[in-house]
């Protein structure tokens, strides 16, 4: 059969396609299909086995008490109890509970304009598109097409002829190019499923910044409140010191004290008011942090004053029930994904040790004019199958494996540390919701007893019974206890924001969405033992 040199197509090849009358692009469909079939065929038939672990979700064991038992409710007086409320996990909107508007606007101000939020929602979805890419590149055929026009210049030398004629011209190819890799040992799989626990991870990731801001915003909001009633309490107790000096310096100007009695009351004012600048400092600054948390500067001035009677404290709480926390709180479930992904890629690492084959066809045409592509005679075709099998890489496969099997051991430590430090986090706001109901019922008998004091002071004021510096000293006591009952409530309604965050914080089902679980048949180990 002679060949012709140029567009390279033998001439009873090309007789056979003029006879048959069959399109160009006919053909092409035709080839096609032949080589996408066998590819398909081929990764059905082998494409059934997935090297490596499969992942399943860790669960606690049955039986283990790992939180202190809560009782019903916490906090005896009217409107101060706080019940728990078995079956309840969570709010999505909890932070509603303290039924404070202005709060519940600021919180939604923060969610659209934060930057840390806005940043680990970008990085979300750009571990979402990378995942896409990669496992369509992985699990898809690729087609590629492609048009060159050369001009070349070559001899019959180059074929054994003698004579070494020369031959000049233009050659016109256009090809679509079809490669498609068989994961015959579940590689590739492997690597989509990584891919898909790292997506989860930052959704996850996602869900805890939106949760630590909304509780930063809370706490914050308390803190202002807070601060604002301890200046208020401080600047009550310097009226009375302020008074309280001046009427001991008229005494000791009539000679009825001397110079040292003048110290102790001069000092304690000193006092005062070094305490009412530190704590003006530290509202200025909290009213900085409340701004950033917005995502506003400092010098935008347009938030809304807080004060400890627009915030009430939320009567009831859900119950910290251990199996919820591990499919709630986000840092949890963070690194069983991160711990999901470590076996996957060891399942990746494995399936390097193992051929890999891939499947290839290219259709096209080949001819000295670009009006000549679309004729029978012009259509040229390959079909390959190509196997790579390492045989020996120096012992990096044997280490690679290793590695990624340390990578598991690490990833499962990690996850048990970050069950166990949830598990002591809620157990801790547990145990601080009891002392600080405790604490503030405390400081609110001393309130009482001292406003009674005072009560009492200024009727035997009034009938001569004491002298005024008397009736100052129990005005001074009266302030000091509204300044504790200030910063007990302020602790209060703060580690009821904490207890919501250590559960899991915000329950939103339009961010849990956003992950992308993969529910693999089975596991070879847990984190820990298997319970609810």
């Amino acid at each position: 059969m002679g060949v012709n040199p140029v567009s390279g197509v033998g001439r009873s090849s090309q007789n056979r396609s003029d006879r048959s009358g069959l399109p160009f692009f006919r053909g092409l469909r035709r080839s096609g299909a032949r080589i996408l079939g066998r590819g398909m065929i081929l990764a059905l038939v082998t494409g059934c086995t997935t090297v490596g672990p499969d992942f399943k979700s860790p669960t606690l064991a049955k039986g283990v008490s790992v939180l202190p038992a809560s009782s019903p409710q916490v906090g005896g007086a009217e409107g101060d109890a706080q019940h728990f409320v078995a079956g309840q996990t969570g709010s999505q909107d909890w932070w509603k509970s303290y039924g404070c508007p202005d709060l519940d606007g600021l919180v939604q101000i923060a969610l659209d304009q934060n930057p840390t939020v806005e940043a680990a929602r970008a990085t979300l979805i750009q571990a979402g598109e990378n995942a896409t890419a990669i496992q369509d590149n992985l699990t898809l055929p690729t087609v590629d097409a492609q048009f060159a026009q050369t001009r070349q210049r070559f001899s019959t030398a180059a074929f054994g002829m003698p004579g070494g004629q020369i031959y000049q011209f233009n050659l016109s190819n256009a090809s679509v190019n079809v490669s498609y890799p068989l994961d015959v040992f579940g590689g590739n799989r492997r690597q989509v499923e990584a891919l898909q626990a790292q997506h989860e991870m930052q959704a996850h990731l996602w869900q805890a910044a939106r949760e630590t801001l909304i509780a930063n915003v809370v706490t914050t909001v308390v803190r202002e409140a807070s601060l604002r009633a301890q200046l208020d309490a401080t600047n009550a107790l310097l009226q009375a010191q302020g008074e309280l000096l001046d009427l001991t310096r008229q005494r000791q100007g009539m000679g009825a004290l001397s110079l040292n009695e003048m110290a102790e009351p001069q000092a304690e004012l000193a006092q005062s008011r070094a305490n009412r600048e530190v704590l003006a400092l530290q509202l200025d600054q909290i009213r900085h942090q409340l701004a950033a948390y917005l995502g506003q500067y400092p010098a935008q001035n347009s938030l809304p004053e807080f004060h400890l009677a627009d915030l009430h404290l939320p009567q009831f709480l859900p119950q910290a029930v251990p199996s919820a926390l591990l499919r709630q709180r986000p840092d949890i479930r963070a690194s069983e994904a991160q711990w999901h992904q470590a076996t996957a890629n060891l399942g990746v690492t494995i399936a390097g040790a193992y051929p890999n084959l891939t499947l290839t066809g290219d259709m096209g045409a080949m001819a000295l004019t670009p009006g000549a592509l679309f004729s029978p005679a012009s259509s040229v075709w390959s079909l390959g199958a190509g196997v790579v099998q390492p045989i020996f890489h120096g012992g990096a496969l044997s280490a690679a494996k290793r590695g990624a099997e340390a990578a598991v051991q690490s990833a499962a430590a990690q996850y048990r540390n970050t069950v166990v430090q949830a598990f002591r986090t809620v157990a801790d706001v547990l145990r601080a919701l009891t002392h600080d109901a405790a604490t503030l019922e405390a400081e609110r008998s001393i309130m009482e007893i001292r406003q009674q004091s005072l009560d009492l002071a200024d009727q035997q004021y009034r009938l001569g019974g004491i002298s005024y510096p008397a009736l100052l000293a129990a005005r001074v006591q009266d302030a000091q206890a509204h300044m504790g009952v200030a910063q007990a409530q302020g602790v209060r309604l703060a580690d009821t924001a904490a207890f919501y965050l250590a559960l899991g914080g915000e329950v939103d089902p339009a961010a849990v969405a956003q992950a992308t679980p993969v529910s693999p048949s089975s596991s070879a180990q847990s984190a820990l033992p298997d319970a609810r």
